[in-house]
């Protein structure tokens, strides 16, 4: 239990892109019955199994499952999930539909609130969700408990995870958000200092491919993108250049758009 509110149960699916796995969070307010589980993960039954035992134990209830972005990792296993507990599942919807989950909802559930915060940018649906009595901000791959996140184009933007980045800086700004529970990795405890450490990061990226784009000199078999990721990700392992080439993308999508 990290916090008297927060638990993170990790789900065993460790990748090059998972980190150790998914972050799955239960919330609830101490001394409620009612759960709220944020991301149940991928169609893991062992995993789904673990979640519902684990509120079981608590002799609480599940009432909601939120999701912070529609990656398999995230959500594949929220229908699965929504079977075994009867709990409705709410996430973000931005293509042909209403939105679910709009900025500023204030979401109740045993007494434990909540505040929606779109954060796109990673994927078109991400969404970041405050927990005020402790001031959290649980941030699914927009921020990650270590390193730094994919924008996977061609449904991530970069233009808006910037945005999204800031936004987040003004939470930490104001104090409303001191820490983050991520999709991946540890707990952060220094919200200020990784988002601006994120920033920075993602500013000194950029510089490198429009430096390495006016440069590149592609190989056989490669287009510009995969040139840029060969120079600017060579000291990255291989296994991630393909989520590299994605980010290398929204890059030069957003290089375009600014001249």
């Amino acid at each position: 239990m990290l916090s008297e509110r927060a638990t993170c149960l990790l789900c065993p699916n460790p990748s090059p892109m998972t980190l150790d796995g998914t972050n799955t969070w239960l919330l609830s307010e101490p001394g409620s019955h009612e759960v709220v589980v944020v991301d149940p993960g991928p169609e893991h039954p062992e995993h789904l199994r673990r979640i519902v035992d684990e509120v079981a134990r608590r002799g609480a209830r599940v009432a909601l499952t939120l999701l912070t972005h529609g990656h398999a990792d995230h959500a594949e296993g929220a229908d699965s999930f929504h079977r075994l507990t009867g709990a409705p599942v709410r996430r973000a919807r931005v293509a042909g539909g209403d939105d679910d989950l709009v900025a500023g909802d204030h979401l109740s559930v045993g007494g434990l609130e909540l505040v929606v915060v779109p954060t796109p940018g990673h994927t078109s649906d991400s969404v970041s969700f405050v927990l005020p009595a402790e001031n959290r901000l649980l941030t699914g791959d927009t921020v990650l408990g270590r390193g730094s996140t994919v924008v996977a184009h061609p449904d991530g933007d970069l233009a808006a995870y910037l945005d999204s980045l800031e936004r987040i800086e003004r939470l930490t700004g104001s104090g409303e958000v001191t820490s983050l529970l991520p999709g991946h990795g540890p707990f952060v405890a220094d919200a200020a200092g990784v988002v601006a450490w994120y920033r920075q990061h993602r500013a000194q990226r950029l510089e490198q491919v429009a430096a390495a784009a006016g440069e590149a000199t592609p190989d056989v078999g490669e287009d510009l993108a995969d040139a840029v990721v060969r120079v600017v990700y060579a000291d990255v392992p291989r296994e991630v250049w393909p989520a590299a080439r994605l980010t290398v993308l929204a890059q030069l999508e957003y290089l375009r758009a600014q001249r």
